[in-house]
C-alpha cells in the first residue's frame, strides 16, 4: 500500500471521524445506549445463580430450543452486537472502511491470548488462519505432518490440500482420552526425519480432550519441528497464553466461545518466526509499494497476511467480545463452562446404554461433553433431542463415532442441564 495512502486512510480513520461524531444518527446513539444498558453484573458468590441469569439475560439468543452448540457457533452477547452495529453504522455514514480501528482492537485482543499486538491478525475464522500456514511454510514433497485424526475440517482440509499441490505426506494419530503422556507418546512414535509441522486442536471438536500443548510445544522445538495449534475450540472456553505455551503459531475463530459476530478470528504468528510464512493473499495494508514498477516490502508484522478491505465492525466487536469475558473473569467463565460439562458426565456416565466419550479426568476436559447411544446412530440422537426434548447439540459423525455433543457456556443453566439429563435418559427407553 503506498505510504501517502495509508497516512491519509490512517488519518482520516481517527481524526476526521472523531471531528464528525456529532453528526450520528438518532440510530447510532440508540445502539450506544443500548451498550450502556446491557452490561456485565457483578458477580456475587452469595448470589451465584441470579448472577447467572442476568448473564443469560445478555444474549438475545432464544430459550427455546435449548442452544447446547456453542462448540459449532457461539451467540453473541447484546454488548458485542451494540459495538457491531453501532461501529458499522458509524462508518456507513461517513461510507469509511474504519481500518484504522484494527490497531486499537488489536491492543486489546493481543494481551488476553498471551501475544504482542504485532504477533497477530485479523482473519475470518480459524480455518483461514489454518490454511495460511499450510500454504505458506515452505514445504517441499515428501516433507511430513503430523496431526489427529479428530482434526475438524478447518484443521484437515488445509493439509490434505497440501498433499495435492505439493505431494506433502501426512501422518495421523488418534487422540487419547486417558492421559497426556499417552498423546504425547503417540505423537513421538510418527516423529521421522521428514516431519516438519506438528499441529493439534487444543481442544478436539469431537470428544472435547484437551490437549498438552505445552509439551507437544517442547517437543517440536527440541527438533525443529513447526508446531501449529488449531485453537477453534479454546479460546474463549479456556485461559490461554500463547506465550506461555510456546507455538509457533495459533488460530482460533471468534466466533464460538469468545462470542463474537459471525466470521471473525486470529491468527497468531510468533514474532521470530514471521519470515517463515509467506503471504498467499495480498494486498493493500499487507506491505508497501510506492511505484509500479517497485519493490514488494512486507509489513514488519503478522498484519502482513492481512489485506482489502475488510469489516471493521466486526473487529471493533470481536475486541468488545475480549472485554465482556474479561469483564466475567476468564476463570470463572472457564469454570462455569467446565462445572456443568461435568455435571451431566457425573450424572450419565452410569446409565446403561450411554458411553461418555469425554474424558473422565477433569484435566483432561472442558465444557464439552460427548454421548454415544448404543442403539441410536448420531443422527436419530440428535433429531431425538432436538424434536421430543427441544435440545439443539450437535451430531458427531467423525471417524464414525456416531454421537452426540453438548456444549455447556455462560448462558447454559442448571435447568438446561437437567433437561439434557432427562432427554438422554429418556433416549435409553425409548430408542
Amino acid at each position: 500500500m503506498n505510504l501517502d495512502r495509508r497516512t491519509f486512510v490512517q488519518g482520516f480513520g481517527l481524526g476526521t471521524l472523531g471531528a464528525l461524531a456529532g453528526c450520528t444518527t438518532a440510530a447510532a446513539a440508540s445502539a450506544t445506549a443500548r451498550s450502556t444498558s446491557a452490561s456485565v453484573p457483578v458477580f456475587n458468590p452469595a448470589r451465584a445463580d441470579e448472577y447467572w441469569r442476568s448473564v443469560r439475560a445478555l444474549y438475545p439468543l432464544l430459550e427455546d430450543p435449548v442452544y447446547l452448540n456453542t462448540g459449532g457457533l457461539g451467540p453473541t452477547p447484546q454488548p458485542v452486537l451494540d459495538t457491531f452495529f453501532s461501529t458499522m453504522l458509524e462508518l456507513q455514514e461517513h461510507s469509511e472502511t474504519g481500518h484504522a480501528r484494527f490497531e486499537a482492537a488489536r491492543e486489546t485482543v493481543a494481551p488476553f491470548v498471551g501475544a504482542k499486538p504485532e504477533e497477530i491478525c485479523f482473519v475470518r475464522n480459524a480455518t483461514e488462519g489454518n490454511s495460511i500456514i499450510a500454504a505458506g511454510l515452505s514445504l517441499r514433497e515428501g516433507d511430513e505432518v503430523i496431526f489427529e485424526t479428530h482434526a475438524h475440517p478447518g484443521g484437515s482440509f488445509p493439509w490434505f490440500n497440501q498433499v495435492r499441490q505439493r505431494g506433502v505426506k501426512v501422518r495421523l494419530f488418534d487422540p487419547a482420552a486417558t492421559s497426556d503422556e499417552e498423546n504425547l507418546k503417540r505423537i513421538k512414535a510418527l516423529v521421522t526425519d521428514r516431519t516438519r509441522v506438528i499441529q493439534v486442536s487444543h481442544i478436539t471438536c469431537t470428544a472435547g480432550v484437551v490437549m498438552p500443548v505445552a509439551a507437544i510445544a517442547a517437543l517440536a522445538r527440541s527438533r525443529g519441528i513447526w508446531f501449529h495449534i488449531d485453537g477453534a475450540q479454546s479460546v474463549g472456553m479456556v485461559p490461554v497464553d500463547f506465550a506461555a505455551i510456546g507455538c509457533d503459531s495459533y488460530a482460533f475463530s471468534g466466533h464460538k466461545w469468545l462470542g463474537a459476530p459471525h466470521e471473525t478470528g486470529v491468527l497468531f504468528l510468533r514474532r521470530d518466526r514471521l519470515a517463515d510464512v509467506a503471504p498467499t493473499g495480498i494486498g493493500a495494508h499487507s506491505g508497501e509499494l510506492d511505484y509500479l514498477p517497485g519493490e514488494l516490502k512486507y509489513a514488519e508484522s503478522a498484519t502482513r497476511h492481512e489485506y482489502g478491505t475488510r469489516n471493521a465492525g466486526a473487529v471493533a466487536a470481536l475486541a468488545e467480545a475480549v472485554r465482556f469475558q474479561q469483564k466475567i473473569g476468564r476463570d470463572r467463565v472457564a469454570a462455569r463452562g467446565h462445572g456443568l460439562a461435568s455435571r451431566l458426565i457425573d450424572e450419565l456416565k452410569a446409565v446403561e446404554g450411554l458411553t461418555i466419550l469425554t474424558p473422565r479426568d477433569p484435566a483432561l476436559r472442558g465444557s464439552m461433553m460427548t454421548v454415544q447411544h448404543t442403539r441410536a446412530k448420531a443422527s436419530v440422537l440428535f433429531d431425538f433431542l432436538l424434536k421430543k426434548h427441544h435440545l439443539r447439540c450437535r451430531p458427531v459423525t467423525e471417524q464414525g463415532l456416531q454421537a452426540v455433543r453438548v456444549s455447556t457456556h455462560l448462558f447454559t443453566s442448571q435447568s438446561d442441564c437437567e433437561r439434557v439429563i432427562a432427554g438422554l435418559k429418556a433416549s435409553t427407553r425409548e430408542l
